[in-house]
């Protein structure tokens, strides 16, 4: 059974402009009311009649998880420790997403009483002009208040979410965000790359030829800056895109990379379950009226084992300590080498896999062409 939960909430401030993710803008304070008793309903379906595991982790995303009011969340963190309270692990991690600008002293110490202990800030730039630009609302100052106020609640291990290959950001402002984020010394930080996403306002500018883009090269430069930086500062990089102080890493987000299970609620949240993956409605009507009649699943299917052996490969060399190949074979009863024998070979013959105490995975050269060799994997 899965030690890691994932609960997904929707609601939004407003959207950004490169967000496509399942979020909704809403001023209808009782509509959250609804949307947390249908998850109170869900979770209720899910561990009621399981035999349960330590949990290990919990991670609260969205949409912004901080969009709940003091009371809101309150209700939200109560339903947690409800149902999951007598199963949490010692050494629980139980990270929130939340964005600068919604979090007062107040929130935040209520969270950490309830359980709250790592938080994730979606902070994305330290250049307000740029910040302006992605539809974010909060600015550099929100940013550093909010990191404050986290730990006067009694938060240590903070998160800040970074991106770069953004609409005219230059290796030089890329460099002052770099150089501002490491001065908050948090534990941990998440950097991508800006994509393209369809269904958003970035993707509308895109194709009229009205959103001025960094070249590749520039974005390559900005990457490889990013990990020497943060190398530099102390910033051990475990994952392509994740940096952590040691013993910071996300214990949650290594879930997904190890391929374990993990159970996936609320609005458009995935799961995977005893080899099984499931999919949520993603309509708020529908996802709140499915919760009234049983579980909202649009979708649900077992994994074949080729697509489970490739999951594992895909997402296992994303870590830098890559693909442990005696967990793959124990998993799968087959030898990682002889399934993916030609590929394998090729990759090292390139240069851009290598084998290492049981591991296998990408070298430095190989990093930043990371989902060109993933691709190979894919039947």
């Amino acid at each position: 059974m899965p030690q890691s939960v994932y609960i997904h909430i929707p609601f939004c401030t407003n959207k950004c402009f490169y967000c496509d993710f399942n979020s909704f803008v809403t001023q209808n304070p009782q509509l959250v009311w609804d949307y947390l008793e249908a998850l109170k309903q869900e979770m209720k379906l899910t561990f009621a009649n399981r035999t349960m595991q330590p949990i290990k982790t919990i991670f609260v995303g969205g949409g912004t998880p901080t969009f709940l009011d003091l009371e809101q969340m309150r209700s939200f963190l109560e339903t947690v420790q409800h149902f999951l309270g007598s199963h949490l692990a010692p050494d629980l991690e139980f990270t929130m997403e939340a964005n600068p600008g919604t979090t007062d002293v107040e929130k935040l110490r209520l969270m950490r009483e309830l359980g709250v202990n790592r938080l994730s800030f979606g902070v994305q730039s330290f250049d307000n002009a740029l910040l302006k630009r992605l539809g974010r609302i909060h600015d550099t100052d929100d940013v550093y208040r909010s990191v404050e106020n986290a730990r006067a609640a009694g938060f240590e291990n903070i998160s800040i979410d970074l991106m770069f290959g953004l609409p005219d950001q230059t290796m030089e402002i890329f460099r002052q965000t770099l150089d501002k984020a490491f001065a908050l010394g948090t534990t941990h930080f998440s950097a991508y790359s800006l994509k393209v996403e369809e269904n958003t306002l970035f993707h509308t500018l895109y194709q009229k030829d009205q959103l001025p883009l960094p070249s590749e090269e520039t974005e390559l430069a900005m990457y490889l800056l990013l990990i020497e930086e943060m190398e530099k500062h102390g910033y051990h990089q475990y994952e392509i895109s994740n940096f952590a102080k040691p013993g910071c890493e996300s214990k949650h987000n290594k879930t997904y990379w190890l391929n374990n299970e993990y159970d996936g609620l609320g609005a458009g949240a995935h799961g995977y379950v005893k080899g099984r993956r499931h999919v949520n409605a993603g309509p708020l009507p529908i996802y709140l009226q499915m919760c009234k009649e049983g579980l909202p699943r649009v979708d649900e299917f077992e994994v074949p084992r080729e697509d489970a052996m490739e999951e594992q490969m895909i997402l296992g060399l994303r870590l830098s300590e890559g693909v442990d190949l005696a967990r793959f074979a124990n998993r799968f009863g087959s030898d990682a080498k002889e399934v993916f024998g030609d590929v394998i070979r090729e990759e090292i013959d390139k240069g851009m896999l290598e084998e290492v105490d049981g591991f296998l995975r990408l070298t430095r050269k190989g990093l930043p062409l990371g989902n060109e060799v993933f691709a190979r994997f894919l039947r």
